[in-house]
């Protein structure tokens, strides 16, 4: 651990690069709507007609995809053909933390159900109470915040809980706001905690909120074989408990896969289907196995982070030296396929122990000591030579395709990075339907602030990254947990304060009546 907390830097500053991305998206907003590209296109006006837009997702990295051994095209639709039912492939950790499967079923009618079985594990094995929700979605117009998403609103008719355990019944029985009158919980009997008529009052007990279907992706994958693979990808959910009923997310969290076009095997896909509110799911047991950070670690897919950030991530770790190297890859749309900055962070990380709240998962410590950062396309690098000099790289000296090391100058403050920085976090590693290992990092908190102290350490995860190349001998033989990613979601964590400023300023020219700060 020394290595890794040698040092105490200024709190959170390095998190705040994300605000400087989003500086650097907006900027290239107004600069290419000023040249009449269409890189930013809002439709004014609700899908309500049944045609579709189809955008092609195509990667063009060196390890990216090369797991599924054979090419994928990847399509969403606009709007996003919802109809069907939508299940958990694997057991979800939201922050908290907590552990659920989801199953959500969409009516042509535009009514749905929504059942989702939470659980005392993080292998949900052991459940608690489960949660059946009705009511309608409305889709809206496309996301004047996340673009290739969907907004939609949803009405809700009814919520009903059944409690599983006598452990849970004590709980909620204890912590009934005054206005939940009567909420009398039996073991596997339904009891109805909202309708129409109701109040909402049982609900904030339990800290319940829809607030996911506000934002909605659908992408499908179309495998050379001619099989497809359908997600749904909605809403995140916010990482402070008492935010969550009230945020509007930007970003997506675990998505569901399609009942009919699946990926196969997935035992947990029909578990999850063929549960009930009376019956959830008990997922099988996963094997236990030492952590090994050896290899090399790539997203799976072109990756939304809240804020308006799609990226893709790379990490290389060095156990003997205890040290890793990860690269962040920025673009401004969801196919990730208009690049604008690549950054390179490196440093020293510390393992520490198993996390006491999310079973399976283990605590690091990172530490940040070098960041490089490439303009990859003109209006970046016109801006980062705007800068003073002395503060961000090489004053003057930026070019697209030349990368610049910010150590000299301690970081960049443009891009709110401050050299070197520390922050605590939480990784996981499984297997997926191949048997190949999975990467699971903590996830950043939706406020835009840094887990730099162990207070702050994260309960939740990204999307998990697989193992490309370097590491498979060993974890043949020593399967485990966690590789820092910490550097890539450090770009990704802190625009918020300043996204609101730059869009009260250019928000005449982004927005048309229509903003959500």
């Amino acid at each position: 651990m020394k290595c890794a907390e040698a040092g105490n830097m200024s709190n959170g500053r390095f998190s705040h690069l994300l605000r400087g991305v989003w500086l650097l998206w907006l900027w290239q907003a107004v600069f290419v709507a000023g040249t009449g590209s269409k890189l930013w296109e809002v439709p004014t006006g609700s899908f309500t007609s049944s045609s579709n837009h189809s955008e092609s997702l195509q990667w063009e990295q060196d390890c990216q995809y090369r797991h599924l051994q054979d090419r994928v095209r990847i399509t969403a639709d606009i709007p996003p053909r919802l109809d069907g039912t939508w299940v958990s492939t694997r057991c979800e950790v939201r922050p908290g933390p907590e552990f659920l499967t989801r199953s959500y079923t969409f009516h042509p009618s535009r009514h749905f159900q929504a059942l989702q079985h939470y659980y005392t594990d993080s292998g949900c094995e052991d459940p608690t109470y489960s949660l059946i929700i009705r009511g309608k979605l409305r889709l809206r117009q496309a996301s004047w915040i996340t673009r290739g998403g969907t907004e939609a609103e949803h009405h809700l008719s009814k919520v009903g809980i059944v409690v599983h355990s006598l452990a849970a019944k004590q709980r909620l029985a204890s912590r009934p706001p005054p206005t939940c009158v009567g909420l009398t919980l039996a073991l596997g009997k339904p009891y109805e905690l909202y309708n129409t008529r109701a109040g909402r009052g049982c609900l904030a007990a339990l800290g319940f909120s829809m607030m996911e279907m506000g934002l909605i992706r659908v992408e499908t994958q179309h495998h050379s074989h001619g099989g497809k693979v359908q997600e749904l990808l909605l809403g995140d959910i916010h990482t402070d408990w008492t935010q969550r009923t009230q945020y509007r997310p930007t970003g997506y969290q675990q998505p569901l896969q399609n009942t009919m076009h699946h990926i196969h095997p997935c035992p947990v896909c029909a578990l999850v289907y063929r549960s009930s509110e009376q019956r959830p799911p008990v997922l099988p047991r996963s094997l236990a196995a030492p952590l090994s950070l050896a290899g090399r670690w790539v997203s799976q897919r072109c990756e939304t982070r809240p804020n308006v950030l799609f990226l893709t991530r790379e990490f290389s770790f060095n156990p003997d030296q205890h040290t890793w190297e990860g690269v962040y890859r920025h673009y401004s749309d969801p196919a990730c396929s208009q690049p604008t900055f690549n950054l390179r962070a490196s440093g020293h990380y510390a393992q520490g122990n198993p996390s006491a709240k999310v079973s399976g998962a283990t605590e690091f410590v990172f530490k940040v000591t070098q960041v490089r950062v490439t303009a990859v396309e003109e209006p970046t690098a016109k801006l980062l030579n705007g800068t003073r000099p002395g503060k961000c790289g090489r004053a003057g000296g930026w070019e697209v395709g030349v990368e610049q090391d910010l150590t000299p100058t301690d970081g960049c403050t443009l891009l709110g990075i401050k050299l070197p920085h520390k922050e605590y976090e939480l990784f996981k590693t499984e297997l997926d339907h191949r048997k190949h290992p999975l990467l699971f990092i903590g996830e950043r908190p939706a406020d835009g602030s840094s887990p730099d102290r162990p207070q702050r350490r994260p309960t939740s995860f990204q999307a998990p990254m697989v193992l490309c190349s370097g590491g498979h001998t060993q974890l043949s033989r020593h399967y485990g947990s966690g590789f820092n990613s910490k550097q890539v979601q450090l770009a990704a964590s802190g625009t918020a304060r300043l996204a609101q400023l730059v869009l009260l300023v250019l928000g005449s020219v982004l927005c048309s009546g229509f903003c959500v700060y």
